[in-house]
């Protein structure tokens, strides 16, 4: 299916309901907010819930379903948690089993799902500024980092954070914080710039998720904190079951990035 057909939060959805699109959505619908999930069963809810609030740079909490529920609610009505996202990731003692463009096989009635922030809402923001993102330019997956940096625990949940990452020029970068610091929701200005060794970041060229791109000498990788963090935390803590997005494999809603701007 053509990437130009998908212009909307409901068009992404239906494509991926269909089978049509598996890859990654960054550059997809835009305007149109995108989210990370975490779905697990209603044992594990509170805790997961506690370190979302603990965590809110990562974690900044979109919407939350009751057990069982498969629709996230007013922000995508007419969804299905089950099969609107291009691809899932599978865990089971803390080890990916599975990536499926479907989980309605694994789907219990316990289940409750957590629909979090993602930066690929405030790249529209960027571009409309004139600030290029390297990795919408070369339409790959943005990369992302675990680095040295821990989270508050939350029960059985706790482990590094992880970024995101988008190379800059200076002047970009100054314009890159004052836009992104109105986006709270969807991690806000960026947690680091710069000497990505001091937060335990070895080769660049080298993601723990998604791809790497080229950083040119006359820019700077600017870290963003990252909705991929709760994967980190589930590696750590090695809950029995819990469903995730595959990185960069977005639920694409209907609600629009402008209203999760703050001012």
């Amino acid at each position: 299916m053509p990437e130009s057909r998908l212009n909307t939060g409901r068009d992404v959805r239906q494509a991926c309901r269909s089978g049509e699109w598996t890859e990654q959505t960054a550059g997809l619908a835009r305007g149109f907010t995108q989210a990370n999930l975490v779905i697990l069963p209603q044992a594990l809810a509170m805790d997961f819930l506690l370190f979302c609030q603990r965590n809110p740079k990562p974690c900044p909490l979109l919407a939350v379903t009751e057990p069982g529920q498969v629709c996230p609610g007013v922000i995508a009505p007419d969804a299905d948690l089950r099969s609107d996202l291009p691809k899932y990731r599978v865990w089971r003692d803390g080890e990916l089993v599975a990536e499926p463009t479907d989980i309605a096989q694994y789907w219990q009635d316990d289940f409750v799902s957590f629909v979090i922030g993602c930066s690929f809402s405030f790249e529209d923001a960027l571009l409309r500024a004139g600030v290029p993102v390297r990795h919408i330019e070369l339409q790959r997956n943005v990369p992302m980092y675990r680095t040295n940096l821990e989270c508050v625990p939350a029960g059985v949940f706790h482990g590094p954070l992880v970024v995101s990452m988008r190379p800059m020029k200076p002047a970009d970068v100054v314009r890159a914080v004052q836009i992104t610091s109105r986006f709270p929701r969807v991690h806000g200005a960026p947690i680091h710039i710069g000497l990505p060794e001091q937060i335990g970041i070895g080769d660049l060229s080298r993601p723990d998720f998604g791809d790497a791109v080229p950083i040119h000498e006359d820019e700077l990788p600017v870290f963003w904190a990252c909705g991929v963090t709760p994967q980190s935390a589930i590696m750590t803590a090695k809950p029995p079951l819990v469903i995730t997005h595959s990185p960069g494999c977005m639920l694409v809603t209907d609600g629009r990035d402008e209203e999760l701007a703050a001012g």
